[in-house]
């Protein structure tokens, strides 16, 4: 039985099974300051990165990609970079909403609540989105590598493991 924000804490250092997405028309693996960023800190942190992929900004390679995270026991987390503007190609946030069974509002207020007190007004573009795909946690955040530091320090590293814990209660 959870009690405290202390017990709540000691789960989240569960490490878990990740794939890292980059979503990008012109981005490759020697340019994805993004992706890069989110593997070394998920690696620094102790958790698992089964899988590295960068995708065009199109829903149909995304959709397969993130079903077979889904339907893979190794990864318990799906973490995005890209796409979550409101550029016509960008068609992150549609495509990931459509997909998932339970939405985690709070991922995406606080990371805009964060954000606007590094870019202000302009955290308004931001369409970052979290949530449960089955048992399978899905997060998704800017390409920025700024956007992509204050994500993963501030939300997504501290409470992964507690989010994954829950999703597979």
């Amino acid at each position: 039985m959870v009690d405290s924000v202390a017990d709540h804490r000691a789960q989240a250092g569960q490490r878990c099974g990740c794939c890292v997405i980059t979503v990008s028309d012109t981005r490759t693996m020697e340019t994805d300051g993004g992706g890069k960023l989110v593997v070394e800190r998920l690696t620094a942190a102790g958790h698992k990165v089964f899988r590295r992929e960068i995708i065009p900004d199109n829903p149909e390679p995304m959709i397969a990609l993130l079903r077979a995270c889904e339907s893979d026991a190794n990864i318990q987390a799906v973490l995005l970079t890209g796409g979550t503007g409101i550029a016509n190609r960008d068609q992150t946030f549609e495509t990931v909403s459509g997909l998932l069974s339970k939405i985690i509002p709070g991922y995406g207020e606080l990371f805009r609540s964060l954000s606007y007190a590094e870019i202000g007004s302009a955290t308004i573009l931001s369409r970052t989105v979290g949530g449960l795909m089955s048992q399978t946690v899905v997060l998704t955040m800017p390409g920025s590598p700024a956007a992509v530091a204050l994500a993963m320090d501030k939300i997504i590293l501290p409470e992964i493991g507690h989010l994954v814990h829950e999703a597979n209660k």
